[in-house]
């Protein structure tokens, strides 16, 4: 019974998770905009999220783990284009990492308020409505 009210929540769920994993590479792109030599990182959200919902639709553990996540994360990473070069060879875009961060922010946002929406729903709809009279 629990599995069907949370099969509806799994595809979310990973997408928040790997929201997380997208918004902790960009924040580590951010912090080595100096390092030289650095080169900024990216991975395919699409590719992993949908690695992510077929594992977890196989019922395999991995994809629900942290360390099952980070490898997703890591079999679709690819290093992210360079718009101009640098003298000390660092690859990072400040604008487009601070763009990325902000739409990735924007989009963990907006998917964790659907999780809330549909948990708030569920437990609505879980009351008893008793009438008065």
């Amino acid at each position: 019974m629990l599995d069907r009210l949370t099969t509806g929540l799994e595809f979310q769920t990973q997408a928040l998770l790997l929201r997380a994993e997208r918004q902790r590479m960009l924040a580590g792109n951010i912090a080595n905009a100096d390092t030289p030599g650095y080169q900024a990182q990216e991975f395919n959200f699409s590719k992993a999220l949908q690695m992510a919902t077929d594992a977890a639709g196989a019922s395999a553990p991995n994809a629900a783990t942290a360390e099952g996540r980070r490898g997703l994360v890591q079999s679709t990473r690819e290093f992210a284009l360079q718009a101009q070069t640098n003298l000390d060879g660092n690859g990072v875009d400040m604008d487009r990492e601070r763009a990325s961060f902000a739409d990735n922010s924007l989009r963990y946002e907006a998917t964790l308020r659907f999780i809330n929406g549909s948990l708030r729903t569920m437990l609505d709809s879980m009351k008893s409505h008793n009438s008065p009279g």
